[in-house]
Order: C-alpha cells, then structure tokens, then sequence
C-alpha cells in the first residue's frame, strides 16, 4: 500500500501538468522534466537510488510547483487568454499541490521532531557489507543515555584474528558520513570493537 502512494505521489505533479498544458513544446518538455523528476523520487523511494527520502520528498515537491509555473509562465507568452475552463482546472491544480506540499513539510517537521529526540537505532543497512569469509551471526540494537544504535558480532570463517577481522571490514577507525541534506542533520558512523572475545561491529546517529 505504501508504494502505491508513493508512486501516486511521485507522479502526481506530471498528470496535474497534463490536465492544464496548453501547448505541444512547452507541455511535453515540463511534462517529461516532471516524469524525470518522479521517476527519480521512485528510485529513491525502493532503495534503487541512495538518498535521504525525507529530503528528496521535500525538495520534488518544492520544485514540482516551481516548474509548473515556469511552464504555464512560458505557455502564456504565446498564447490567447485561456479559456474560463483552463482557469477552474488551473485553480484546482494549484489547490492540489498546494495540499501536497503541506503534507510534505507537515510530515517534514513530524520527522525531523522524531530524530530529534534520539531514540530511534540506525537500521539493519546501516552496518556494513560483509567480505568473503566474514559473517554476522548475531544482530540487535542497544540504548543508553547517548541514544540508539544497531550492534551486531561477526566472525571469520577463514579463521583470521580479531584485528584482522576489523582490518578486513576497513574499519579500523569510526567512519561517519552525513544522513540527510535538509531535515535529518544527523551523521551516520559506524565502527567496530574488539571486546577481547570478538569483534563487535555498530552503527550509531552523531549530532
């Protein structure tokens, strides 16, 4: 179900385009920019493109409004007053993504409010690959006054020493790349420990 209003989302901007295009040019180069655009959005919304989907929701339908009237601007300078028909699909279009994007900063906000408070664990992709030879056999998360975070154990089938097992995963020293570009500040780092009996592998949010 969520995917299906995913996609409805990401689409929507191209068929409200479609139902007040006046012209052939200007109608299928903003029609086929805003196509590019959910297709995109799509893209980040199954995993197939790495970005944050908070903010490639907000920023699409930032945009989306902003290239419409761009399009209908370039439409009116070449053609006749529209008809009175085109003005009530016009307003209703710009109602429509006017509610569109007040979900959008709404549910922004919702979650920017959420990530604030910390509580919440990176998720299972977080942790890192493993090589050939290397397999987690256990995973979880674990919480303490500095937040959440996703911990797992991994061995070494091939028989390698724990600092080799952390050389392997290159992780020798914490990494830490940033989550989001808007609404989530947070960096991603992940790291691993030898507790002396093993090798601990986690992935935390740093503020």
């Amino acid at each position: 179900m969520l995917t299906v209003l995913g996609i409805l989302f990401a689409v929507a901007p191209a068929v409200v385009w479609t139902a007040i295009a006046r012209t052939r040019p200007v109608g299928f180069a903003i029609g086929g920019m805003l196509l590019a655009g959910g297709s995109l959005l799509i893209g980040v919304q199954q995993g197939w493109i790495h970005a944050p989907r908070p903010d490639a929701h907000l920023v699409f339908t930032i945009l989306s409004p902003l290239l419409i009237v761009c399009g209908a601007g370039l439409e009116g300078r070449h053609e006749n007053s529209p008809p009175p028909e085109w003005m009530a699909r016009r307003n209703g279009a710009i109602g429509f993504l006017g509610m569109q994007f007040a979900l959008t900063l709404v549910a922004g906000l919702l979650y920017a409010l959420m990530i604030s408070e910390g509580s919440d664990a990176p998720p299972s992709k977080a942790l890192p690959s493993m090589p050939p030879g290397i397999s987690m056999i256990n995973e979880g998360t674990s919480c303490g006054s500095g937040g959440c975070w996703r911990v797992a154990t991994v061995t070494s089938e091939d028989g390698l020493s724990r600092p080799e097992i952390i050389r392997e995963l290159g992780l020798r020293q914490e990494r830490c790349r940033s989550s989001g570009w808007l609404l989530d500040w947070r960096d991603l780092c992940v790291g691993a420990r030898d507790n002396g009996e093993n090798v601990t592998i986690y992935a935390g949010w740093g503020y």
